[in-house]
């Protein structure tokens, strides 16, 4: 049979209602959550951007003290000016190298960014240190750094970046204030005639104000890039994701696994004899058995792993770093949980179960491109079919079917 169904109640009509779990906002939820992996991607040109961005602004820096040193302010100010923007001139080259040689990884977008903000922190600080508090409270032109810092987190693509470089912003250039409103009477008249003007807590606390909107921008900007890109790639349907989006995220990992040499495995699946199910039942419980098939598949995958609607009631998995033993393992552990999970006949009581079919073909073994890896875990499917249906078959021929 290619289907089967019953007139029980499903164990969940019949249990007590479990105590929900704790769970964070939905919003936090999407903030702290890893970014998608093409998003990954894009994070990582926009790392290049602004890292080019940064090598230019720390060498035009770098002039300043170099220009003091060979004219007439060989003071110790110069000093360390110099050591500062040659630190950051370092560190500037070295993320340059290591983003064009596509090392790219988030914690890079973490390290770089916190580094931006804390170079804006630390230029503020030397004006305390040598005595100008207040150019450290009062600049128009050190503080937009932040600004600067701030909004280039948004090319990360990643939320937390912008949270956590926002929240060390705003908490550095709040001590950096308060150490200088309580280390001197900022409104001496030995300080006249204040070319950066007089110090007020209340104009200090619109600026960390600005500074918090500017954090909120750039996260919602994220989150808005994330939510339209989660449309564009998603299946109406099953809420996976769609084919365009295969196409697009499929690329990257076969990059990923020729430029790292990591094993990449491909499943084409296909539910068995829906179009009896669908003739049978009718559409909206064929609609309603796709949903079920696609969130079984998604529950028995890892995170890592990448599951879309390929097409009417076919579905392709990607499984990174995974062989082809792996592959058919955990093929055969979806098609075993698919076979078990009762499917509701709308309109009545009764619950039916659904079986699938899977080829599995492996990147490097039968092929180093997507259409070749694609056609070959089709033939492997229609081999499966052929054999009777609901089975994986492997690239070794082998198949595994229902016991």
């Amino acid at each position: 049979m290619p289907f089967t169904y019953s007139r029980r109640k499903s164990r969940a009509a019949l249990d007590l209602p479990a105590m929900p779990a704790p769970r964070l906002p939905a919003a936090w939820l999407r903030i702290f959550s890893a970014p998608d992996p093409l998003l990954v991607d894009a994070g990582a040109d926009g790392e290049l951007l602004v890292a080019k961005i940064r090598l230019g602004l720390v060498s035009l820096l770098l002039l300043i003290p170099v220009f003091d040193l060979t004219t007439s302010a060989n003071d110790g100010e110069s000093y360390v000016g110099l050591g500062i923007t040659l630190a950051a001139t370092l560190m500037a080259v070295a993320v340059y190298i290591l983003v064009k040689r596509d090392f790219y990884r988030p914690w890079i977008g973490f390290a770089t960014s916190l580094f931006d903000v804390t170079f804006v922190s630390g230029a503020l600080t030397i004006f305390l240190v040598i005595g100008s508090p207040h150019t450290a409270v009062n600049s128009k032109v050190a503080f937009e750094g932040y600004f600067l810092a701030i909004g280039a987190t948004a090319l990360r693509y990643d939320p937390r970046i912008c949270v956590v470089a926002g929240l060390l912003a705003l908490s550095e250039y709040a001590a950096i204030v308060l150490y200088a409103g309580l280390h001197w009477n900022l409104n001496d008249p030995s300080f006249a005639p204040f070319a950066y003007g007089m110090f007020s807590w209340s104009a200090q606390l619109s600026r960390m104000v600005i500074l918090g909107i500017a954090v909120v921008l750039s996260t919602t900007i994220v989150l808005r890039t994330q939510a339209l890109r989660r449309l564009s790639r998603s299946d109406r349907l099953t809420g996976l994701p769609n084919r365009a989006y295969f196409d697009e995220r499929v690329m990257s990992e076969i990059s990923r696994a020729r430029r790292y040499g990591h094993p990449l495995a491909m499943a084409m699946i296909d539910v068995d004899h829906f179009k009896l199910f669908n003739d049978t039942y009718g559409h909206a419980a064929g609609d309603e058995a796709l949903r079920i098939v696609a969130s079984t598949i998604q529950k028995a995958v890892r995170d890592s792993d990448l599951v879309v609607r390929y097409g009417g009631e076919e579905f392709v998995a990607v499984f990174p770093g995974m062989n082809a033993d792996g592959a058919v393992e955990r093929m055969e552990a979806i098609r075993r949980a698919v076979s078990e999970t009762p499917v509701p006949l709308l309109r009545t009581q009764q619950l039916a179960t659904l079986t699938i079919s899977a080829g599995v073909s492996t990147y490097g073994v039968d092929s180093l491109e997507v259409d070749e890896l694609l056609d070959a875990a089709d033939n492997r499917l229609f081999e499966a079919k052929e054999a009777g249906r609901n089975r994986v078959v492997g690239g070794t021929g082998a198949v595994s079917e229902r016991r």
